[in-house]
């Protein structure tokens, strides 16, 4: 499968083509607006998400709910636009029209964004050409790719889940998703204000986010994707562009402020011995092979080893503050404070929500990779067959 996304943070609207799903696979825009309406939400968000509220409208690909196996193509329609069409429009300017007169026109590059390099590699002098499309606006035609993929995913009995684990260093307690589906974790994660599991913490976190609004400052965090019923084998060890933890590692690093990934127990395993590292293998007759510990997060060699697989991703604080720093201006080469855009105080929680489905993208991508079909009734056959050889290996 591939996708391409297209359009501005305040341009008319975001589209994205997705080619390569099965035919057949039930598909509806309400359980997209879903996905999209998390994206808006958790504790920390600024302005923007009471301006938009993110619909998709399915415009090609899909007919009575399911999908015909051609391109299938989604439009979330920008409900600011209407206050920004002369200044974004895509018509030429008039030839009596000043382009400097032209209102929000950006010569100051905020430090941590696109800024100054976008503008040093495509030319623009308005910064803006460039921060319309580096801004994370375009994330939510991606988490509703991810919802197309999730479908996917669900059909084949794989569940996916994400929830924050850490804000400016309040750190939740994970062993409270021990034990507990997908579908478990994702009832408690929605019915919290900052997409966390541990409630005490999440107390705390929404007094850090508030202190940091009222101090005009950002922060950030960490979240966590947790991928059940994912079938051995998936991925390969044998290029480096086909193993799938560097697909996912890539994936949550092309979010907007990600700045790191780790997998399983990730950066702890540098302070462990190995012995208490590896997971020991063991097998039944009922479950087949398993592991004792998941401290790879369900990776091995770069293939899935059908136990859950676990991908976090740090992000750090949004760049655009209420309280700016310094910069210069491109044009007098003279310091200012840098330019103020409506922005978060903190994304984190909503930023496990893209993760989540920009990670079910990579997942359900691979695995058409490896099994092959036009259709999902095949798909799922095959990987019910992959299951049960696997077991029985």
């Amino acid at each position: 499968m591939r996708y391409l996304t297209a359009g501005e943070s305040h341009g008319p609207q975001l589209t994205t083509i997705i080619e390569g799903l099965p035919s057949l696979l039930p598909i509806t825009a309400e359980k997209i607006n879903h996905d999209l309406k998390r994206r808006q939400g958790g504790h920390g968000r600024g302005r923007r998400m009471q301006i938009e509220t993110d619909t998709v409208e399915i415009v090609a690909g899909v007919r009575h709910g399911q999908t015909l196996g051609s391109p299938v193509a989604l439009v979330v329609t920008n409900d600011d636009w209407k206050h920004w069409t002369k200044i974004m429009g895509a018509e030429p300017l008039a030839e009596d029209v000043n382009p400097e007169d032209i209102k929000r026109q950006i010569s100051r590059p905020r430090p941590g964004h696109a800024d100054l390099v976008g503008g040093m590699k495509y030319g623009h002098r308005d910064l803006r050409n460039v921060l319309e499309r580096s801004s994370a606006r375009e994330t939510t035609v991606r988490v509703a790719v991810g919802s197309v993929a999730k479908a996917l995913l669900n059909e084949l009995g794989i569940s996916i889940v994400s929830h924050v684990t850490e804000i400016i260093g309040i750190k939740a307690d994970t062993s409270l998703v021990e034990g507990k589906s997908a579908d478990e974790i994702r009832a408690i994660v929605e019915s919290d204000p900052c997409y966390c599991v541990d409630p005490k913490a999440s107390a705390k976190m929404v007094e850090a986010i508030d202190e940091a609004k009222k101090a005009g400052d950002s922060i950030g965090g960490i979240v966590e994707v947790i991928v059940e019923g994912m079938p051995a084998g998936v991925g390969s060890y044998v290029h480096y562009d086909r193993k799938l933890d560097a697909k996912l590692a890539a994936a949550m690093l092309s979010i907007n402020a990600f700045k790191g990934v780790e997998f399983g127990i990730g950066f702890e395993m540098a302070r462990r011995k190995g012995s208490e590292v590896h997971d020991e293998i063991i097998w039944s007759e009922e479950q087949g092979y398993s592991r004792a510990t998941n401290r790879l997060g369900g990776l091995e060699g770069g293939m899935s080893t059908g136990m859950p697989i676990v991908v976090r991703g740090v992000m750090k604080p949004i760049p655009t503050l209420y309280k700016p720093l310094q910069s210069v201006d491109i044009e007098t080469k003279e310091p200012f404070k840098a330019s103020v855009e409506r922005s978060d105080s903190c994304a984190v929680p909503a930023a496990s929500v893209v993760a989540e489905h920009v990670i079910a993208w990579e997942i359900a991508n691979a695995i058409l990779e490896q099994f092959h079909s036009d259709q999902l009734p095949q798909l799922k056959a095959q990987i019910e067959e992959q299951r049960r050889y696997t077991k029985g290996f």
